[in-house]
């Protein structure tokens, strides 16, 4: 038998040979993930958000501002609508805050605009401000497991949401180790909080990385978040806590160490089976880890340079007054459980009672649509009393997650048959360029919807990708925050969304959704039953019958791979 399977072995193809390292590796880690267990979670202490805003400089801004405009709402917002501005509000809150500042985040990239904000905080720590970092878990592996550093910086605490035992050296590896509690890896922390001395916060879709501030070098997300001040934030700072105490959130030192961050840094086991090389021998030089003014040690000074953008001055950025209110999930819809039995009153709940209001119109981005029964009945509800209702999502070739658009696709007929106004953004090189100003950091419009973006790494070749989440209703109601109207939103994710009652808030928001109809994306039409994509009048582009900008693989991939998938996995 060993002189049968050593004789295979020699004469195999290099395909061959490759199929067996692939496999090997996947039951190795399957085993290793099966065997894996979290620790105990008893180191974790309760605290709270610093419950005296109005004494610290950034809240007495806010009651100046408040008594400069005379306003009578107790919660102010400005939209930020571009990534200059979406990078240079963060840089003012960390310079600005002097006892709090409490991050939220789903993704926190280990880059070159995530190393700005790091040493921002690590500078803010040091001078005695408390800083608190709630990340999901999922995506702190490889390089991005490098942001857990600050973890062990004097001043500063990490938690991570929902941990999964088992491999961090690769997200193919953490999925594979978490195979055998496939329901708990599904659950994800989605939120996205930025919050400084209890007074001033920012929501919306942005995660940290130069993705979001468009600085990608392959892909830039077309994003929006919106920045408050006052009484509002008292309830962002409340919905953080309730995350930051829960059972689920594990202080990173009770998952690894500096010394398990180091590891991390070196090729594993497991990539270098699955590149064909000895487990021993290095993809690229290591850098030592050593004591440098970095937080991330393989960011280069150049590329924190291109990154850097001033922070925004507060005292003058134009400030609507309006009344809010925030929509949250509990943390509770992430743990354990039934999904329809735990999670109670969702935001997605929230948003379709909202909806359901209209009296004239609805207009909603979201990148990832796949509504499910219950939304798809509230969409004919408000078709059959009259209400336009118009959506903005990604074509194919902008959805950075191909699963994702196969369930939006399964409803793209039955959408159209009620009335509704489907728009799909456009991935070409170009439209990446007009809406984030992504070609070499030059050639956006600053201060427009996802223009100005400065510093950008990018050829000239990166896509656009929509990553707005936001609802409008009637002209005067704005909903932005995390959440997609997708049916993982709606029963695995957490999200939260802040809900503000503004005709002006809600115009400036309208026009620039509207302005990225009518130059950067394809209304859907149909054509003798076949669906086609029309180019907006006096586009540089043509009208397609085919998804467009998406290559053949990608096609045929979410046409054999998509049916397959339950709808609230995508």
């Amino acid at each position: 038998m060993i002189s049968t399977l050593a004789s295979a072995r020699s004469s195999a193809s290099p395909s061959w040979q490759r199929a067996c390292r692939w496999f090997a590796m996947v039951l190795l880690l399957s085993w290793a993930g099966g065997c894996a267990s979290l620790p105990a979670n008893t180191d974790r202490t309760e605290s709270k958000a610093f419950a005296e805003p109005d004494s610290t400089p950034l809240g007495q801004l806010v009651q100046a501002r408040r008594a400069q405009a005379g306003a009578r709402s107790d919660s102010a917002f400005y939209l930020l609508d571009g990534v200059d501005a979406a990078l240079a509000s963060r840089l003012a809150l960390i310079d600005g805050a002097q006892r709090s500042l409490d991050l939220q985040y789903y993704a926190i990239h280990a880059d070159a605009s995530t190393e700005v904000l790091l040493q921002r905080l690590r500078e803010a720590a040091r001078r005695g401000v408390r800083v608190r970092v709630l990340m999901d878990d999922f995506n702190t592996v490889g390089a991005d497991a490098q942001v857990l550093r600050l973890a062990f910086e004097p001043n500063v605490e990490i938690r991570l949401f929902n941990p999964v035992p088992g491999a961090r050296n690769s997200m193919l590896g953490r999925i594979i180790t978490s195979l055998h509690d496939v329901e708990r890896l599904q659950k994800r922390m989605h939120n996205k909080l930025f919050l400084a001395d209890n007074a001033w916060g920012i929501t919306g879709g942005r995660n940290l990385g130069d993705q979001y501030f468009g600085s990608g070098d392959k892909q830039n997300f077309v994003d929006l978040d919106v920045l408050a001040a006052g009484r509002i934030v008292r309830s962002m700072s409340a919905s953080f806590d309730r995350f930051w105490n829960d059972e689920l959130s594990y202080p990173v030192q009770t998952l690894l160490d500096q010394e398990d961050l180091d590891r991390l840094r070196k090729p594993s086991l497991a990539a270098s089976m699955a590149q064909g090389m000895p487990a021993t021998q290095t993809v690229k030089p290591v850098m030592p880890v050593t004591a440098s003014p970095t937080v991330l040690p393989e960011v280069t000074a150049t590329e924190v340079v291109q990154a850097e953008r001033p922070p925004m001055d507060l005292r003058t950025i134009p400030l609507v007054w309006a009344p809010s209110t925030l929509l949250v999930d509990e943390p509770g819809k992430v743990g354990p459980g039934d999904d329809e039995a735990d999670a109670g009153e969702t935001v997605i709940d929230g948003l379709m009672n909202l909806m359901l209001g209209a009296r004239k119109e609805v207009l909603i981005i979201s990148p990832y649509f796949v509504p499910g029964e219950r939304m798809m009945s509230v969409y004919e509800q408000l078709r059959k009393r009259g209400i336009r209702v118009r959506l903005l999502t990604n074509s194919l070739a902008s959805n950075d997650a191909p699963l994702a658009h196969a369930g939006y696709a399964r409803y793209r007929q039955a959408l159209l048959d009620l009335g509704i106004e489907i728009h799909e953004m456009r991935s070409d090189p170009e439209t990446a360029s007009a809406l984030t100003g992504s070609s070499g950091g030059r050639g956006g419009k600053s201060g427009s919807w996802f223009g100005g973006a400065g510093g950008s790494k990018g050829d000239g070749n990166s896509r656009a990708s929509l990553h707005t989440k936001a609802i409008i209703i009637d002209g005067y109601l704005s909903v932005i925050g995390s959440m997609n109207l997708d049916l993982r939103s709606q029963l695995k994710n957490s999200e939260v969304g802040l809900v503000i009652r503004s005709a002006a808030l809600a115009r400036q928001a309208t026009r620039q959704v509207e302005n990225t109809m009518s130059t950067a994306a394809y209304r859907l039409d149909r054509d003798g039953g076949r669906l086609v994509w029309r180019a907006p009048p006096g586009a540089p582009f043509k009208d397609e019958n085919k998804e467009p900008g998406a290559s053949t693989k990608l096609k045929l991939f979410v046409r054999i791979i998509g049916p397959l998938a339950p709808e609230e996995m995508l």
